[in-house]
């Protein structure tokens, strides 16, 4: 029985649990969370596993992360850093989307587990300290080293799980731990403790970090106007209905997060003001309350009860704001309809408390799925493809959303419907954007639930913002695809294969929205023995360069076997009668493999590198001739060089070494000192990739890459 896998993630998850609470409190840090990494390696996520110090409702739109949001641990995990907040405005300068929810002052570090002085990331997990708003805004050495520590430790168990082949799996949802218990009381000591707290005046209770009340003297019972046995149990903003408000609880939450003591005040239904003092440590809130000023205000609407309207159950209207917010600010992240979909199940899911969300569109009468998460792949295929006018998709073109607590409501309304997916409640909201319906967003519940007014209300609010972001990701996704089928014609789909002779390419756009660059490259196949090269750029990063890029490529491929000099000389003609307003840099190469020849010319283009067998790289000074499609009378100049078995020629464009702010020169020869240093046999895909990395790696790209490699194959190797 010890051998069964569930027992072994039991005990592994025991004893991270235990060194996450220790090494918390051995930091002093108020909350810990540990994140482990999605077991499919293809789905870069990583999921909240164990935390301590939080709320289970704190933590839940936190429990999915993906390694590419702008989030500190995805930063720490994905880089292999650790990634440090000093304050509130470090967060919201740094990263928005968490300042914008958690707006709250606490001090913050988020660090791969890694072993002290490895630089890899051999667990994939990652860590996050929080610290009171009180910490200064630098980490002392001492917590450096406690958070060394608490990484190692870890990292450890992690490793050793993993050896032992039981590697350490994420949890279903957060399971939060428990902080070290405060010392027990003796009972005299506690008789004291409630004989000094029924002595001070006002009223007092406390909040465990959920916000639920676990004590309450019968004074501060009879300030907020209820029953102990009426409050204790239960969170302060359900039990009185007039202290449900975004403000009330964001005091709590800003104490809870910060662990810093908050004072507001606010009206009783009654007229008269109440102060509230808010005092948390790592286990909850102590809360004084004390009559506030004695000049009664006039109650607003919302805090008195309308008589004769029955007080029905809601969840709190506040709580759910926060999940609004929170995807608000993650949708803008957005760019593809599938970012949407990932984006607004890891959100929504886990806050809302439903089990199932799907994301449904009409495209030519039929139903698709572009995405769910939560049901079965095999039952949400079953649906995608059925026609619109059935019964269960007619919510696709009303703007009426549809509420079902259970089963019999869902029948009573569609009696043909089949029940497939094993939920028990659904929100059927249709998504408008622009006056229009362009979708349905599915939330399915396990269990029968009330779908309360005010819970209506914002959960079509959520479907408003799904449907603005669903439509202007679909809008680029098909921009995307034109674009990219536009990018992929221009350039050559394959290379011709030329006996005794190797080539790769590589093509990269900078420019970010529709991938669309000038930049271009070619193969032409003369004879067995005879091949043209060409590579270019076009000014610019849009539809006008790319088009004219296919126009170059052409002239070239017309005048293809004329002398280098010619072929540019004739591109030129055609260009400049063509006036387009552009103008292209050009490299043209010639080469005979029978004659072991050369001949290259050059339209202002950068100068390509030259790898002799088993020798060093060089560049080649080419004549630069003036760019094509300014001058129609301009003239080029060939150079003819030597072209054994086992030379490789390297054409590229100016993205592959130009830096803003650095030297061109320099960085044209680190790339030869890669080529010279490149293995002899080394694949040209290979080494093509370790250029393209080498560019990658330094100043962010502000241009095009396109490169080619072409080598002479030695019959000694063939």
């Amino acid at each position: 029985m010890d051998n069964l896998p569930g027992r072994d993630q039991n005990a592994g998850r025991r004893e991270l649990g235990e060194a996450l609470v220790e090494s918390c409190g051995t930091a002093g840090a108020s909350i810990g969370m540990l994140y482990l990494p999605d077991p499919d390696p293809d789905r870069r996520v990583l999921h909240l596993t164990l935390t301590t110090g939080l709320s289970r409702e704190f933590a839940a739109p936190w429990s999915r992360v993906g390694l590419d949001d702008p989030i500190p641990v995805a930063d720490a995990v994905r880089e292999g850093r650790l990634v440090w907040l000093g304050g509130q405005e470090d967060t919201a300068r740094r990263y928005p989307r968490l300042g914008l929810v958690l707006p709250y002052d606490f001090a913050l570090a988020a660090a791969p587990l890694t072993a002290a002085g490895d630089s890899a990331d051999p667990t994939g997990a990652g860590l996050v300290f929080l610290w009171p708003g009180s910490h200064e805004p630098h980490l002392s050495e001492r917590e450096h080293q406690t958070l060394q520590s608490a990484r190692d430790h870890l990292t450890g168990i992690l490793l050793r799980a993993a050896g032992e082949g039981r590697p350490a799996r994420p949890a279903a949802y957060p399971v939060v731990l428990k902080p070290l218990p405060p010392p027990t009381p003796g009972p005299a000591e506690a008789a004291a403790a409630m004989a000094f707290i029924r002595r001070l005046p006002g009223g007092n209770c406390a909040l465990d970090l959920n916000g639920t009340i676990t004590f309450l003297t019968r004074e501060a019972a009879d300030l907020l106007g209820a029953p102990v046995s009426g409050l204790l149990g239960n969170l302060p903003w359900e039990a009185l209905p007039w202290m449900d408000t975004p403000v009330i609880e964001d005091h709590y939450r800003a104490a809870a997060i910060s662990r810093l003591p908050r004072t507001f005040t606010t009206p009783h239904p009654t007229g008269r003001q109440l102060r509230f003092d808010l005092y948390p440590d790592d286990t909850g809130i102590s809360v004084r309350i004390t009559p506030g000023s004695d000049e009664p205000d006039e109650p607003t609407a919302s805090a008195v009860p309308r008589p004769g309207l029955p007080k029905e159950p809601a969840p709190s209207r506040a709580t759910a704001l926060y999940p609004l917010m929170l995807l608000a600010a993650t949708l803008t992240e957005a760019a593809h309809a599938q970012d949407v979909v990932e984006k607004a199940a890891d959100q929504l899911v886990p806050s809302l408390g439903a089990q199932a969300m799907a994301l449904l569109v009409e495209e030519d009468g039929r139903l698709r799925v572009v995405g769910h998460r939560g049901y079965p792949a095999a039952l949400m295929a079953r649906y995608d493809g059925t026609p619109v006018r059935a019964a269960t998709t007619h919510v696709l073109s009303t703007t009426t959303p549809l509420f079902f607590g259970d089963a019999d409501e869902l029948l009573a309304a569609h009696p043909k419907v089949l029940i497939e997916d094993g939920m028990a409640a659904w929100a059927f909201l249709p998504l408008i954007a622009s006056n229009r319906p362009v979708g349905c967003l599915v939330l399915a519940y396990s269990h029968p639930h009330t779908f309360a007014p005010g819970e209506r209300a914002v959960l079509t609010s959520i479907a408003g913002l799904i449907a603005q972001a669903l439509d202007r990701a679909r809008l680029y996704d098909t921009t995307h695809q034109l674009a990219h089928s536009l990018q992929t014609g221009l350039l050559p789909r394959v290379l011709p294969r030329i006996p005794r002779f190797e080539v790769t390419a590589r093509y990269l756009p900078a420019a970010r929205g529709l991938d669309i660059g000038g930049d271009f490259y070619d193969l032409i196949r003369i004879d067995d023995t005879t091949v043209a090269a060409a590579i270019g750029d076009v000014q610019g990063h849009n539809v006008s360069a790319a088009a004219l890029m296919g126009q170059v490529r052409t002239a070239v491929h017309a005048s293809a076997g004329a002398p280098p000099a010619e072929v540019l000389a004739r591109t030129n003609r055609l260009l400049t009668d063509l006036e387009p307003g552009l103008f292209t840099s050009c490299l043209y190469v010639h080469i005979d493999l029978a004659a072991r020849r050369a001949q290259l010319a050059s339209a202002g283009h950068p100068p390509p590198l030259l790898r002799h067998a088993r020798g060093t790289a060089e560049i080649l000074g080419l004549p630069p001739g003036l760019l094509l499609g300014i001058d129609p009378e301009a003239t080029y100049t060939a150079v003819d060089v030597p072209f054994a078995p086992g030379t490789l020629l390297a054409l590229y464009t100016d993205g592959l070494v130009e830096v803003p702010g650095g030297d061109i020169e320099e960085a044209i020869g680190e790339v030869g000192a890669l080529i010279t240093a490149a293995p002899e046999r080394q694949p040209l895909d290979d080494l093509a990739d370790e250029l393209i990395a080498h560019s990658c790696r330094g100043a962010p790209r502000t241009d095009d890459i396109a490169l080619l490699l072409l080598r002479s194959e030695d019959p000694e190797h063939s």
